[in-house]
């Protein structure tokens, strides 16, 4: 069987499943937490969910409150985790912004990193492809993805470049232009070298210059003005301001008061739920 089940919790109908596996692609064990709702439809639409830097599948699952929408809207929840964990990389553990808890989504090309930090491949392709194959219930055709600071990165990462049918993205305060900012430069460094045009395969402001596929959805992006990082680390105005051919647009909603945590996510969690509802055709 190809996941255990750690825990089974009831909540809002559903049930949060804390599972783990062992990737052929990170070559270590994974932990991700799945929520399934109540089934309303033979098959369940899913919303794909990555986290920032340090988190664990169970920070979103246990403070989003994205699953009580969940349920509401009649889509299923993949919360994977942000890095390899003990892959035993001398430096691994030295600092929070690179190494566990600081995958960036990316498939690392420089060594040691490139053995086991490809949560690029993983999360789009090795984790998609068991969840369908142990869960038939859960429709990984009509899915979407949206994800939180790093996660927010990856999310829109990973809709620009379309390695999986994404139907939308939405992002909470994401790392818009990483190429130009301190944690990007140090995790792109790190991971994929000094070679820059590398860094603009995960860099969504320079990919949405030359998309060229579907542009009908809107991308759905929260910033809150008082994150202590918005001016230094994210800066979504550089992703808004290369998106100009973009048709669907970007809805970048700056909100003032709010910071970079998760009391801020899970006060706009209720837009990005409908957002993802609207386009993976579930009625609101």
């Amino acid at each position: 069987m190809s996941f255990k089940t750690n825990a089974t919790i009831a909540e809002f109908g559903g049930k949060l499943l804390k599972l783990t596996h062992d990737s052929s692609v990170t070559k270590t064990p994974m932990n991700v937490n799945l929520y399934i709702p109540p089934a309303t439809t033979s098959k369940i639409p899913v919303v794909m969910y990555l986290s920032g830097l340090t988190c664990t599948p169970d920070n979103a699952s246990e403070k989003s409150f994205f699953q009580y929408w969940a349920s509401k809207y009649g889509f299923a929840m993949v919360f994977p985790d942000t890095s390899p964990r003990g892959a035993d990389i001398a430096g691994e553990n030295e600092s929070y912004d690179f190494g566990t808890g600081a995958g960036f989504y990316v498939d690392a090309t420089q060594e040691p990193w490139s053995v086991n930090y490809n949560m690029y491949k993983y999360v789009h392709g090795e984790l998609i492809d068991k969840l369908t194959e142990a869960y038939p219930e859960l429709d990984f055709s009509n899915i979407s993805i949206t994800g939180h600071s790093m996660g927010g990165m990856g999310a829109l990462v990973g809709y620009i470049r379309q390695p999986r049918n994404y139907k939308t993205v939405s992002a909470f305060a994401p790392i818009a232009n990483p190429s130009v900012v301190p944690w990007g430069e140090k995790c792109f460094g790190g991971y994929l070298g000094e070679d820059k045009s590398t860094w603009a395969k995960y860099d969504p402001t320079e990919l949405i210059k030359d998309y060229k596929g579907d542009d009908s959805s809107s991308i759905l992006i929260h910033q809150g003005l008082n994150d202590n990082f918005y001016e230094k680390e994210l800066k979504p105005q550089n992703f808004v301001d290369a998106a100009k051919n973009y048709k669907g647009g970007v809805d970048l909603r700056l909100v003032d008061g709010y910071d970079h945590s998760y009391f801020f996510i899970s006060s706009f969690v209720e837009d990005h739920a409908k957002h993802h509802a609207k386009y993976l055709g579930l009625k609101l």
